[in-house]
């Protein structure tokens, strides 16, 4: 940071003070976003969920004194998110462009080098658990690379009812300065003036983390960063957002999406009650006696005046009785652990919260035969199914816009000289495997065949996934197997 930026900054944060300059307490109060900051509360909320972030429950233990221990959770919003987004999304992911063997190459190489399909799964389940995900295509090294962007950080400007056009992005930087924790929040403007698309860059400064704070010069954190740089020939956004599927009804004018588990808070906090409380009900099953007075000790505990009577110091399991001096009976007074009652409200909120999240009966919750398996989620007509698909046609479509927005960009910058290929050129293939019932596969194929309206040859395509040249070599061999040739069952017979 050169002289000139230190006395700009100077003058700038004097400037906040008389009211001058623009200081910012959150990111949603400055003129450009265009979104309540009570949509910020929801999602935080729902990444307290997420991360199972409660705090400690408080009472009294049996001499009266306040004590505090930790929230024990379930944390079923975590683990539905990472269900859901393996469901939905995996390994198997492929995607080629038609007609356009430069493109094609040249998205694949981006994508490879990016290591989408391991980043992309991890990243789809904070936008499920959070309502939303955006993925921004950048230049580094002379390659084109993908940062995922979290709801927390991401912020529509302008929107229509289908799309977002404009957003702006906010990133973190906390430096130590002068023995002082200062804090810096960069927002990155996405937003289009006519045809033309502008990216701007703002720094704001802060020594209290919450509050944004003072806008200063880009220089005092980024010394190469521009403050604007304008983009010619491109069509989009250099952004993708992704939403899960579904209405948020939290807010109805919002553009943002809403978490999976955003009508589910009050199931969620059923289940981590009775999660907490079952863990708290074992560790207080432990074994409890009733002990005569006669048998305690007194004893101070530090520089305290008032005793306490002690059975046995290292001990916490006595409960003192009024007695006699010759009584010395000892009482049991454990009592049961009420686990089947504990375990049956447990399924009772599981089964809500399945129902709540679109999700098939079995899915968390356990019956007399277990778990359900995928194909027997898929024979039921589940609902499982039908919901994974519903968010895989807006992760379909984030993925064809994400192409087209790096290569764009690629093209803007010079790594890529090619055509520009559109949506419909792009053709999304997900792997449906767990919830195929091959064997239901087999039998519809066979009665094909036995109806003479299909080859074994397409069959064999179909059910076992493999190519037309690899099927005709299966077959010629299958053919060979059960109809050998008069020339070997010569040779079988005869002998050379």
């Amino acid at each position: 940071m050169t002289i000139f930026d230190k006395i700009k900054t100077f003058f700038k944060i004097g400037g906040a003070k008389m009211g001058a300059v623009s200081n910012l307490t959150a990111i949603t109060d400055h003129p450009k976003i265009g979104v309540s900051g009570n949509e910020y509360n929801r999602i935080n909320t729902n990444l307290k969920f997420l991360k199972g972030d409660f705090e400690k429950v408080s009472y009294k233990n049996t001499y009266g004194n306040r004590k505090a221990r930790d929230y024990v959770s379930l944390n079923m919003a975590q683990v539905a998110s990472r269900r859901m987004a393996s469901l939905i999304f995996n390994e198997q992911f492929e995607f080629s462009i038609d007609g356009n063997d430069a493109a094609n190459d040249y998205a694949h190489s981006i994508f490879d080098n990016n290591d989408f399909k391991k980043n992309f799964e991890r990243y789809l389940e904070s936008a499920l658990a959070l309502g939303g995900l955006a993925m921004k295509p950048y230049v580094s090294g002379g390659q084109v690379k993908i940062a995922y962007v979290q709801a927390p950080m991401f912020y529509p400007l302008n929107s229509n009812t289908n799309d977002i056009s404009e957003a702006a992005v906010a990133t973190h930087v906390v430096r130590t300065e002068k023995d002082k924790q200062i804090y810096y929040t960069l927002l990155e403007f996405h937003e289009w003036a006519d045809n033309t698309y502008v990216v701007s860059n703002e720094l704001y400064r802060s020594e209290n983390p919450g509050q944004v704070g003072v806008n200063v010069p880009l220089a005092n954190v980024y010394e190469d960063l521009a403050e604007w740089v304008k983009y010619d020939n491109i069509s989009r956004p250099l952004f993708v957002y992704l939403k899960p599927f579904g209405f948020n009804n939290k807010d109805i004018v919002s553009p943002l999406g809403i978490s999976i588990y955003d009508n589910a808070h009050n199931t969620l906090q059923s289940i981590n009650d009775t999660f907490d409380q079952f863990h708290w009900e074992i560790k207080m099953g432990q074994r409890r006696v009733a002990i005569p007075e006669s048998m305690t000790q007194l004893q101070f505990e530090g520089d305290s005046q008032t005793p306490r009577e002690y059975f046995d110091a290292d001990q916490n399991v006595f409960v003192q009785i009024p007695g006699d001096i010759d009584n010395t009976n000892i009482n049991d007074l454990t009592t049961g652990i009420r686990a089947n009652e504990y375990i049956s409200a447990m399924t009772h909120f599981l089964k809500t919260l399945e129902v709540q999240l679109g999700l098939s009966s079995g899915m968390f919750s356990f019956d007399g035969q277990g778990l359900k398996t995928a194909t027997e989620v898929v024979s039921e007509d589940s609902m499982t199914y039908q919901t994974r698909n519903s968010h895989l046609s807006n992760v379909e479509r984030a993925i064809q816009e994400l192409i087209i927005s790096c290569l764009e960009l690629a093209k803007f910058t010079g790594l890529y000289a090619g055509e520009i290929p559109t949506l419909a050129d792009i053709t999304i293939d997900t792997d449906d495997g767990v919830f195929t019932d091959k064997g239901a596969e087999a039998d519809y194929h066979a009665k094909l065949i036995a109806m003479g309206i299909e080859s074994k040859q397409a069959a064999m395509m179909k059910v076992l996934d493999i190519s037309e040249d690899e099927a005709e070599k299966m077959f010629e061999q299958i053919t060979y197997e059960t109809q050998p040739p008069m020339e070997a069952i010569d040779k079988a017979i005869y002998g050379e």
